[in-house]
């Protein structure tokens, strides 16, 4: 099961990854961040998501479209989240310098950027309007880490809300809007998806350039 769920997890990634620009290690690259250690600094929240994502025992496979789509939600929003847990509050404002990094965001930006467009996707599908300029940070006003860590929790609330609303039925159903429309609400739950792992792929890096092991790493 390890191996299986390893090898899924590593195919979506690998997708993301691939558009990723390689970033520079940083001048201290032998921090060791022990397991026990990031498990005690993560809320219980945090935490219950974090070991959502460790190998666990068989279980049946999805039986709704919405269940096929939820599942890959909460697994990346375990990972996400214990990326935002982990990285010092003092480093948010972290940009990499190591390399051709004119314009890239800082880890701060990338939070808010991520949760402001998972809610634009899913506004779009429920056929409201989206939130403008995710790709600038978006209109929230969050900026402490505590608060961007809350506004990605609420952005995956409500994600996974409407994502359970996806049917056989209407999961074909056009949906429009200036985040990856026109679509489909399949279509762009598969996109909400895909894009998070994109930046958990980035944000990955710039923990490892803070010394930082990201936790979902560990199990491997």
């Amino acid at each position: 099961m390890r191996k299986r769920l390893f090898r899924s997890v590593a195919g979506v990634l690998a997708i993301s990854l691939s558009a990723v620009p390689v970033l520079a290690e940083g001048p201290d690259f032998s921090g060791r961040w022990e397991l026990d250690r990031a498990k005690s600094s993560m809320p219980a929240q945090s935490m219950a998501l974090f070991a959502s994502i460790l190998p666990m025992p068989a279980q049946d496979a999805p039986k709704t479209i919405a269940d096929s789509v939820v599942r890959p939600l909460r697994m990346v929003e375990g990972q996400l989240l214990s990326l935002a847990e982990a990285m010092q509050e003092t480093r948010y404002s972290f940009v990499p310098t190591g390399g051709n990094f004119f314009g890239a965001r800082s880890f701060a930006y990338q939070v808010k950027h991520i949760a402001c467009a998972q809610f634009g996707f899913f506004n779009e599908i429920e056929g409201k309007t989206p939130p403008a300029d995710c790709d600038k940070g978006g209109p929230s006003k969050a900026a402490s880490k505590s608060e961007l860590i809350q506004y990605l929790r609420d952005s995956f609330d409500y994600g996974n809300r409407v994502a359970a609303t996806i049917t056989e039925q209407n999961q074909l159903d056009r949906v429009e809007g200036r985040y990856a429309g026109p679509n489909t609400r399949l279509g762009m739950t598969v996109i909400a998806i895909w894009h998070m792992t994109d930046h958990y792929g980035q944000l990955v890096e710039y923990l490892r350039m803070n010394g930082i092991a990201p936790p979902p790493s560990h199990p491997y």
